[in-house]
């Protein structure tokens, strides 16, 4: 390589890096805001994620607290002050949760009409999982028995014994108990024995099952 093309390449680099610098003192604040911004994120997701830790274990001290009062109105009351205030579980959608314990807590004192209506709230709120409503729903029923129409109890379990739902054998259950209630042997025994054949019947509810099977008329044979 000639000495003329050496400079000519020296000279051309010595304009790239004139560019370069110049497109940085230009541009160079963009840079410097997206790798803050990028920086920033990483920080504020961590920091979020450690409060929304600390949060909820706060949450859950404050729940076993409120169980472990001396009396169940004493419980009652504890359950129902977390959902007081700014912050409280109402504010942080918690509110599911202490609302189920607080009708488990109400039925325990007697006070049916208190925990049928704490249910009811948490099946009719659409912002809350569906497990949580499902799970409101199905004890509505249980716990409503004779004083709900059947016709609406039939309705309100029919879709949570739909395939795939996660209470499904539980609402077949009472779905059977159902056809009890209105002097359907037959049919209830079909039911009872169709439920021994679902996957996620449980030890408790098989012993159920198959005690009821008996009442109906039928026989260990029918077992499956």
């Amino acid at each position: 390589m000639s000495n003329t093309d050496s400079f000519i390449d020296e000279v051309n680099e010595d304009l790239k890096r004139e560019r370069m610098m110049a497109a940085l003192r230009r541009y160079g604040w963009i840079v410097a805001l997206v790798l803050a911004a990028v920086i920033g994120g990483v920080v504020w997701n961590e920091w979020n994620k450690a409060r929304s830790d600390a949060s909820a274990q706060a949450f859950g001290d404050a729940v076993f607290a409120a169980l472990n009062a001396d009396d169940a109105d004493s419980r009652r009351a504890a359950l129902a002050a977390l959902n007081d205030g700014e912050g409280g579980a109402r504010a942080t959608g918690r509110d599911g949760i202490l609302r189920l314990l607080e009708a488990g807590q109400a039925l325990e004192t007697g006070d049916r009409a208190a925990a049928l209506t704490a249910l009811a709230e948490v099946a009719a709120n659409a912002q809350l999982p569906d497990s949580y409503r499902q799970l409101a729903t199905l004890k509505q029923v249980i716990i409503a028995g004779a004083e709900m129409e059947i016709d609406a109890r039939r309705t309100l379990l029919q879709p949570l014994a739909a395939a795939g739902q996660p209470f499904r054998p539980l609402a077949l259950e009472q779905l059977a108990l159902l056809q009890v209630e209105v002097g359907e042997t037959e049919a209830a025994l079909a039911s009872m024995q169709a439920l021994l054949n679902e996957a996620d019947v449980t030890a408790g509810m098989r012993e159920r099952v198959e005690q009821m099977i008996l009442i109906l008329g039928g026989s260990e044979t029918d077992f499956g």
